[in-house]
């Protein structure tokens, strides 16, 4: 298993330059072409007893070309000399951006998008909800921080928890798991448990041995902070990646939209694998 495609997701209106360095080193690491996709929705009309001048809808859409045009500009600049396969899409879409690249991820094994910190939740135009991607893609998604430069992929972390949907994502990040120097599977829980979860870490550690991966578990106590443990551990093993299952709606727009969790995992010089 490898990842031969990669599509990163360009977000209109603003430099993408990180997110593309990060998809190059990729793309180097695994031998894959990139897809560049960028979209966005058309201006909104609503009528009324007025009427939206001509010249406000021209502006709409020239404005909307010149942001498109910038975008592949930089695609291209940033990746032409580092992938051998390039591959552009843009799209004006009616439908919600989420479910463009749901539909659009069917060409790509992994899909690589950001967390832009500074977006209007209320721009729907420009903004793609992440969360919704997530739940409704099928394919793992790496989520870049806004400020992510120079990311190190050779230490990731597993973020445990013995669930489908973590299964999912250890099994969807392989490839990311089988080029590390250092791996940990990580699993905390309460005290009573932590016989329990050793010896489902042993089988996890195991089976990724079978996959030419060679796993430390490590079993830690809950102190009722589990993400602030989770950021600590991964801050002990310098981990570039840190791979989670999304385990719910609600579960996804935390981890990655939003709340104490995102800011903690979603930190520059760090990035989570995230599948549901």
């Amino acid at each position: 298993m490898t990842y031969r495609t990669l599509m990163a997701h360009l977000e209109l209106g603003h430099s993408n330059a990180n997110l593309l360095g990060i998809a190059g080193d990729l793309a180097q690491r695994f031998d894959a072409g990139v897809i560049g996709i960028a979209m966005c929705q058309p201006m909104q009309i609503i009528y009324s007893e007025g009427y939206v001048p001509a010249d406000i809808i021209v502006q709409d859409r020239e404005q909307r070309d010149k942001e498109v045009a910038t975008a592949e500009a930089e695609f291209r600049d940033v990746l032409q000399a580092r992938v051998g396969r390039l591959e552009w899409r843009s799209a004006v879409t009616p439908d919600p951006l989420a479910d463009h690249l749901a539909r659009e991820a069917r060409s790509a094994d992994l899909i690589i998008t950001g967390v832009d910190h500074n977006a209007s939740m209320f721009d729907h135009s420009r903004h793609v909800n992440i969360g919704d991607v997530v739940m409704h893609v099928g394919r793992p998604i790496l989520v870049v921080p806004a400020a992510a430069s120079g990311v190190g992929f050779d230490s990731v972390m597993v973020g445990w928890k013995d669930t489908r949907e973590t299964r999912r994502a250890i099994a969807d990040a392989l490839p990311f798991l089988q080029k590390a120097a250092q791996v940990a599977v990580v699993e905390i829980v309460a005290e009573q448990e932590l016989e329990t979860a050793r010896e489902r870490l042993d089988d996890v550690v195991r089976w990724l041995g079978c996959h030419g991966v060679t796993a430390e578990p490590v079993a830690r106590t809950s102190s009722g902070e589990d993400a602030h443990q989770l950021h600590a551990i991964a801050l002990e093993r310098n981990a570039g990646v840190i791979v989670a299952g999304a385990y719910g709606h609600s579960r996804v727009r935390e981890w990655v939209l939003g709340g104490v969790t995102r800011d903690l995992l979603l930190r520059a010089g760090r990035c989570a694998l995230v599948a549901h």
